[in-house]
């Protein structure tokens, strides 16, 4: 399999140096690519770069992931418009640690095999590096004017703000990065997304002029949303890739709910799924895009790559729980924590737990939780069997609410006709 033809038909590559292919083509090519350390969880923007090195791994090369245990410190300016807040070594070592665990769930790390994955973390050749040394061996081969004809830059210089002789030094250090992986690891290829291209090609300069070498280079684009949305961010922030911090439910629903136009190019982006069946999935889509096929089936893979296929199974049985008459069951086996997840956006009321305990009555429940009007509304509906309480129709003779109602002894969900949910939370 050809790496490059590969992520050509992917959508994968927007920059790519001369030669790059054919580097590829020739013999097992070990490359790397870099990852942020500023929280302890890669988030689905990290998801291109660590595909990249699937499908190189994939295609027989040797994937190096750098975590920047150094320039973490510092900050990537690129096309920012601030400087970023400096980490210290401590939460640093706390994050690369996180990263390197979720990394070893994508990557074959077999030492047994020639293009077993490797993890470098660039803190350990920068460590002992002292100021004076980096001027003397990397500074001299690069000149101002290089690095300021870079368009991140350039654009940073021209705003408000300025940039630091910290961040301006950033893409000699990641320059060298490569350099130190070309001399000590035979690395020759660097993958990054497009707006690492300046800081790219300064590492091949490095190489070029300070070891005499040859090294090769490709970007893939920024994935963005159609709508020109953020591509990620949802109302509560990023979606990690951690369970603890974005849930597989919630992660589960971020991929479900793509727009059309997103999905037929996300799924080229995030699945390993091949040419033929996700033109065939595109096809099928497009003759009843209200079955929503892509985006099914974009979450099923995406969902179980990242976390298992029992929380994607999991994933889809809750997501049923609002929308399908017959979960009862499904909504009685919940945890707490899973419970909340589903129900996550769905209008809470607080009631006091003691009337629960004594029998509250129906009527008045519905009344004095606000989900009704008045009891008269309430008594309305109920007697037209347009109240359900956990997904079980209420039916005339039921009087009152009681502890047997309680979801893991502290929750009821009410159903008020067939769309309107509230959670009602005793204290």
């Amino acid at each position: 399999m050809n790496l490059i033809e590969e992520l050509k038909w992917r959508g994968l590559i927007q920059d790519i140096m001369p030669g790059t292919e054919e580097q590829l083509n020739k013999e097992m090519t070990s490359a790397y690519i870099g990852f942020d350390p500023t929280a302890d969880s890669l988030h689905i923007g990290s998801l291109v770069p660590i595909l990249l090195l699937v499908h190189l791994q994939r295609t027989g090369h040797k994937p190096y992931a750098l975590v920047g245990g150094a320039t973490g410190m510092i900050g990537d300016p690129s096309f920012k418009s601030e400087e970023r807040k400096l980490l210290s070594e401590d939460v640093l070592q706390h994050n690369l640690n996180g990263i390197k665990k979720q990394l070893e769930k994508f990557l074959d790390f077999d030492t047994a095999k020639p293009n077993a994955a490797v993890m470098v973390n660039n803190y350990d050749w920068f460590k002992d590096f002292s100021f004076l040394n980096f001027i003397r061996d990397v500074g001299k081969h690069i000149t101002v004017n290089y690095m300021m004809s870079k368009d991140s830059v350039k654009k940073r210089l021209e705003g408000d703000n300025g940039m630091s002789f910290t961040e301006f030094t950033y893409q000699l250090i990641q320059g060298y990065d490569f350099y130190w992986l070309y001399e000590n690891k035979n690395c020759k290829l660097q993958m990054g997304g497009s707006d690492q291209w300046g800081n790219i090609v300064t590492g091949t300069e490095l190489i070029r002029r300070k070891a005499g070498g040859e090294a090769f280079a490709f970007t893939c684009p920024l994935v963005k949303k159609s709508d020109g949305g953020k591509f990620g961010k949802t109302e509560k922030g990023n979606v990690w890739l951690d369970a603890n911090k974005t849930s597989p439910y919630q992660f589960y629903q971020f991929w479900l709910n793509a727009g059309d136009e997103d999905a037929k190019q996300w799924i080229k982006f995030f699945t390993l799924l091949p040419k033929t069946e996700i033109d065939s999935l595109i096809t099928e889509h497009a003759t009843a895009p209200h079955l929503r096929l892509l985006q099914k089936r974009l979450a099923q893979e995406v969902t179980t790559f990242v976390h298992s296929k029992e929380d994607y199974e999991f994933a889809v049985k809750a997501s049923e729980i609002l929308f399908s008459n017959d979960t009862a069951e499904i909504l009685q086996s919940l945890n707490e924590t899973q419970l909340l997840q589903v129900l996550d956006g769905v209008p809470t009321v607080e009631v006091n737990k003691q009337q629960i305990e004594e029998g509250y009555d129906l009527i008045s429940f519905l009344s004095d939780t606000k989900i009704f009007p008045s009891k008269s509304e309430a008594k309305k509906m109920l007697q037209g069997g347009g109240i359900s309480i956990n997904k079980i129709k209420v039916e005339s003779g039921k009087l009152k609410v009681s502890n047997e109602d309680l979801l893991q002894e502290k929750y009821i969900l009410v159903q008020k006709g067939k769309k309107n949910y509230y959670l009602i939370k005793t204290n």
